[in-house]
């Protein structure tokens, strides 16, 4: 079954001569419950792609489908109650809370809709992320790996549809990356989640289940 669907997709910037066509014309579909990794050089289109399939960007052309919902037919509230409760957001930069304890950050998007947390899942999340000792302390009190392993955790915490990474190692040494792509893709498994992440690290990309390579705002064949 298929949980994302992209038709005749386009992103472009500018317009005449500086015109930039970050995105032209990609077509695919992703699985649900598989890590897909999406690959290319700087300028290929692929956070512009991931943006797309999280709603931050409304598309030049083309369809994006994500868990049955077309996101052209969203208003932006309704675009905003999508990302809430749709997908969850993995960056590089963490974008963790700096006022806020790690456990405050994980449960964060739960306060934002209202919901309460499943505690059962929650203890399942921060157990399998080694967080248990982390949870009153605060961001700056971790390292990037530890930070990044709470940011996991919070964008598991609403059991999105789909989680979207974009470059989550790319700040860190060879061994981390390693570390946090692994735990990426065993949280994904054990907790039965969709993963999409781009790279530019063809190392890590192969612990995917499906690698898209991107040139030039297209699929490379």
């Amino acid at each position: 079954m298929d949980i994302v669907t992209i038709h005749n997709l386009k992103k472009y910037f500018g317009r005449g001569a500086r015109q930039v066509k970050a995105v032209d014309g990609i077509s695919l579909s992703i699985e649900k419950g598989k890590f897909t990794a999406i690959v290319g050089a700087s300028g290929s289109g692929k956070t512009t792609l991931l943006n797309m399939m999280g709603g931050l960007y409304e598309p030049t052309e083309g369809t994006v489908i994500v868990d049955g919902v077309d996101l052209s037919g969203l208003t932006e509230e309704q675009l905003t109650v999508f990302r809430r409760r749709k997908v969850g957001f993995v960056f590089q930069d963490y974008n963790l809370v700096p006022e806020l304890t790690i456990k405050e950050n994980i449960l964060f998007p739960l306060g934002l809709d209202d919901s309460q947390p499943d505690e059962v899942f929650f203890e399942e999340i921060i157990r399998a992320l080694g967080l248990r000792d982390k949870l009153e302390q605060y961001p700056y009190m971790l390292s990037g790996g530890g930070q990044q392993r709470a940011a996991i955790a919070r964008a598991l915490i609403t059991k999105p549809a789909v989680i979207l990474a974009d470059e989550p190692t790319g700040s860190f040494d060879a061994k981390t990356s390693q570390n946090v792509a692994g735990l990426l893709k065993m949280t994904t498994e054990a907790f039965h989640q969709t993963l999409i992440m781009i790279t530019h690290n063809l190392e890590l990309a192969q612990l995917a289940d499906r690698v898209i390579r991107l040139q030039d705002g297209r699929i490379a064949v």
